[in-house]
Parts: C-alpha cells; structure tokens; sequence
C-alpha cells in the first residue's frame, strides 16, 4: 500500500532524537481555523469530499496524533516529515531534502497524492491531513534548523522559572500563555490581518516560507553567558509578535496553497 515502505535511513533518522510537533495543538489549530475563512467554495467542496465534515483546524493535529500508532509508516518514515534543515547562509535550494525525505518533499508529494484521481479515499485523507500541518510546521522558525542542535531542542533554558528548551518555547509555552482557545486566538488574529496582508502573503510557494522561517531562525537564539538562561517577559515581548506573524501567515498560505492545489491541474 502507499506510504508503507522505508529506507533504512528514514528508521534510523526516526530512531533519534527529533524536534517536538511544531506549534503543539493550539498553534496548528490557529493556522487551521484561519486558513478555514479563506479557503475558496471549491476548496471547501474538495475538502469535505475526503474528510467530511472534518475541519481544517481539527485536521491541522491529526499528524502528531499519530506519532505513537504502530504502523510502520507511522514509527519508520512520517517523522523526517515535520520539518527541513537548513544551514546558515544557504538556501533550501542549495541544500535540497535528506534521502529519507523532510517535510518539503513531503509536501510534493502528499499534494500529487490529493490531485490523484486514482488514488484512493483514504490515501487522499491521510495526505491532506499530513498537508494541513506540515504548512504550520515550516511556518515555526525552528522547524527549519540548522542542523545542529535539532531545531532548537537541545537549548536549554528556563522559561518564567521552569526548565524547558528553546523549541518548546516556541512550540507552545509563548503562545499558551495568551491564555485562549484556538477558536478565540484565531479570531483574535484574523481580526488583525489586513487585505493588503493577505494579497502580500497569499503565496503558494513552500521554497518562500522556508526561506522566512531561516531568517528568523537566526535572530530568536538568547545570548547566554555559560548559564542557564532564564527568558521571561523580556523574551517574550520581542518574540511574540513574530510567533503570531508567523501563525497569521501560516494561515493565508495555508489557504493559498490549498486553493493551489484544487485548482491546478485537477
């Protein structure tokens, strides 16, 4: 069947160490609901062909829900899709995926399963739902890394007191401490997105994403003197603009490059 074969590289990549779900489920789920308001009527028709009425925020987390199914699809080969390395002062371009494949090459490839007419219900529903997150996941910063530090998670530090790593900061722990539902933080957000904004980010190219979250990747590292650092409300108000720029745009693109896909080709 699709999707159960794996390299022998993808196992061990997949027995290492990764990088946490992108966002955690309120930061996919806002990306999700946002996309949701501006998807296209034939989007939304194509959508509910293959997931009923499964919404896009409710699909965004279905990924990550799946990490601990024993399927071997599941444990060899689905986690080198949540995110792509990218060294500093190269391009995605230059570096190209991994053999094992990265969340870019992923991405092609679920969106030929979706425009596939021969391909299955459940195939289509299992590359759509895989297309909802991994958009969010490139749109974290740290979901591009550099390769060195596993996107952040092996920076230690505290946050308001509590140990934790730089990942998770801006997986969750920025965000959450807004203190809303994902139906609350996406209105919030949708309410402050200019239609200038959205014909300015209404881009489908994944290449162009990518390309952002490196940049920013490079300014969101604290400084440390050798000591554990302790971020806080400084951290956070230079940062938490950026996180929500980054789910507000997540959300556009994500719109953009499902009605992309839809009515391309089809």
């Amino acid at each position: 069947m699709p999707y159960r074969t794996a390299l022998v590289a993808a196992a061990v990549a997949i027995c290492l160490p990764c990088p946490a779900a992108a966002w955690g489920q309120l930061g996919h789920r806002v990306i999700g609901e946002i996309a949701d308001e501006r998807i296209s009527g034939r989007t939304r028709a194509e959508i509910e062909l293959i997931l009923g009425k499964e919404d896009l925020a409710e699909a965004s987390t279905w990924s990550d829900e799946q990490r601990s199914n024993p399927a071997e699809f599941w444990q060899r080969e689905a986690g080198a899709y949540h995110y792509v390395t990218v060294p500093e002062d190269q391009t995605y371009n230059e570096v190209g995926p991994p053999e094992e494949g990265d969340a870019l090459s992923a991405l092609e490839r679920f969106a030929a399963t979706v425009r596939d007419r021969n391909a299955s219900r459940e195939d289509k529903a299992l590359a759509l739902k895989f297309i909802v997150h991994i958009v969010g996941d490139v749109h974290q910063p740290l979901h591009v890394g550099h390769g060195e530090d596993r996107g952040g998670n092996d920076v230690r530090l505290r946050w308001f007191g509590e140990e934790t790593n730089l990942h998770r900061v801006w997986d969750s722990q920025m965000i959450e401490g807004k203190s809303l539902s994902y139906t609350e933080y996406a209105a919030w957000l949708d309410r402050q997105i200019e239609p200038a904004q959205t014909i300015s980010w209404w881009d489908a190219n994944p290449q162009a994403w990518i390309g952002e979250s490196a940049q920013i990747r490079d300014t969101i590292y604290p400084t440390t003197d050798g000591e554990l650092p302790n971020l806080g409300y400084d951290y956070q108000f230079q940062h938490l603009g950026t996180a929500e720029l980054r789910l507000k745009q997540g959300g556009v693109r994500l719109a953009a490059y499902l009605d992309w896909m839809f009515q391309t080709g089809l």
